[in-house]
């Protein structure tokens, strides 16, 4: 997770069945997706940077599918150490559209050492944040560490699977994330297939600081066609403010 993640149209916390689209705030932390799993088979480092994102971001908001994101695999997504840590999250939406969200993400060390999301934490953290009750839990899928299912009230259940995933870390002190994942809404009636790419650009301002800006589109379902146009698209900022005493080696 890099991991996303926001809400888009209308105020959906009085609603008794959520759009799938709208719910991808809690799957995907930061790039993101945000936007991530807990787990962390054969995590995947960030690749030398080619420029690909940067040029993605240049056609913003004209994107469209397919997007030049490889497939992880059973790869989690590997973050730059300065990312190791309990942090205090902001959300803000420039628009000024929706409330500023606040909540605590993690991230850990795995057995050989990288950083990566502590995603059903993360991604529990947010739901909170955005849903509060409405959401029951969020599950890890054991045997994918690039899947994840966030239970709902009123019988629903969200599945969301990362199809498609660049990183880049042009210089030290930067790194750029792109997730692609797929969503499927089960519960009451026909399932509801969406997709949502969200990148993330992340600057470490200070050891206890780091600043990201994060741009999100939506398309609809891949049995619509795999080539698509955003049915919908979102910009943001998200500001990280660390929670721990000293920076974690």
């Amino acid at each position: 997770m890099d991991q996303t993640r926001r809400r888009t149209g209308e105020d959906w916390r009085s609603l008794p069945r959520l759009p799938a689209v709208t719910l991808i705030s809690l799957l995907r932390l930061l790039a993101g997706s945000l936007l991530c799993l807990l787990l962390a088979w054969q995590p995947e480092a960030a690749q030398a940077s080619d420029g690909l994102l940067e040029q993605r971001l240049s056609n913003w908001p004209a994107w469209s599918l397919p997007a030049p994101l490889p497939r992880p695999a059973n790869r989690d997504l590997i973050y730059p150490d300065w990312f190791a840590g309990t942090w205090q999250a902001t959300s803000h939406d420039p628009s000024g559209q929706e409330a500023d969200l606040h909540y605590t993400v993690r991230f850990s060390r795995d057995a050989r050492g990288r950083v990566v999301g502590e995603r059903a934490f993360n991604a529990t953290a947010i739901g909170r944040a955005l849903l509060g009750d409405q959401l029951l839990q969020v599950r890890n899928d054991p045997r994918n560490p690039n899947r994840q299912l966030a239970e709902l009230q009123g019988d629903q259940e969200l599945e969301s699977t990362v199809v498609g995933r660049r990183s880049e870390q042009p210089a030290a002190k930067q790194f750029l994330a792109d997730e692609l994942a797929l969503q499927v809404l089960h519960g009451p009636g026909d399932p509801r297939i969406s997709r949502v790419e969200t990148l993330s650009r992340y600057r470490q301002v200070a050891p206890q600081r780091i600043e990201a800006e994060q741009w999100q589109a939506s398309y609809g379902s891949p049995a619509q066609g795999l080539a698509a146009q955003p049915l919908r698209t979102w910009r943001g900022s998200l500001v990280l403010e660390r929670l721990d005493q000293a920076r974690p080696t």
